[in-house]
């Protein structure tokens, strides 16, 4: 089975599809929440800040193409598309819209499931470990030089406080458990040392959000643990 705590949106305009593919993806593990319009799913896409997104590019009221642009606006997410169009112009139009992956309909759910488990062991294997430049707000982290800078200048921050934000931004957009911060930053021994962590987030948002007391970016999953998004 998909490991447990990973979030799946799904966008699609057939009632039927999306009860078949939500009850069988919730089988392997996963949490699905579904819409039936575009509206709908960019909201559940603000809202759940899921791990994975399929979506069907045959809605009645948008171009797929061009709300695959708009969720890639705001989302670097792993997403798979849905379609009856079998075109190569229609295959290709999606992938260069932001589209990772290319499905149509009619498709075996193993075929589905076994394109989901490879994107999620690509985004775990490969979680932005470069020494490179991860963007949210006016932030900016440079991973290899060790250096957070915020509308221009530096911010100083301790070294457990870089080491979270850090181990947030190289798996940005997924859900990281109080478990695996903890086990990370202070070890196995800390486990259940949870208070450490809401100190240290607090830091961090007070020095990186606009708005430390309704953040943006820093988000907590109530009961789980956190996540960055609006990574750019």
């Amino acid at each position: 089975m998909i490991e447990p705590a990973v979030t799946v949106v799904l966008i699609d305009d057939e009632t039927c599809i999306r009860h078949f593919v939500s009850t069988a993806l919730a089988r392997e593990g996963l949490a699905v929440f579904d819409a039936g319009t575009d509206a709908r799913g960019l909201d559940e896409i603000a809202r759940r800040h899921p791990d994975l997104l399929i979506v069907d590019i045959n809605l009645p009221d948008i171009d797929g193409v061009d709300l695959i642009r708009e969720i890639r606006r705001s989302s670097s997410v792993p997403l798979i598309v849905l379609s009856s169009r079998d075109r190569e112009s229609d295959k290709v139009a999606a992938l260069n819209a932001g589209a990772d992956d290319y499905l149509t309909k009619p498709f075996g759910l193993p075929e589905l499931v076994a394109r989901i488990q490879a994107r999620l062991r690509r985004l775990a294997s490969n979680p932005r470990h470069w020494e490179g430049i991860v963007r949210f707000g006016c932030v900016t982290i440079d991973l290899g030089e060790r250096r957070v800078m915020r509308e221009g200048g530096t911010v100083h921050l301790s070294r457990t406080e870089y080491r979270l934000i850090a181990l947030l931004a190289q798996h940005a957009g997924r859900l990281l458990t109080y478990d695996q911060l903890l086990t990370e930053i202070w070890g196995p021994s800390h486990t259940q040392g949870q208070h450490y962590l809401r100190v240290y987030v607090g830091h961090l948002r007070q020095k990186l959000e606009r708005d430390p007391g309704q953040p943006e970016h820093i988000l907590t999953e109530a009961g789980e643990g956190y996540r960055l998004v609006g990574v750019q």
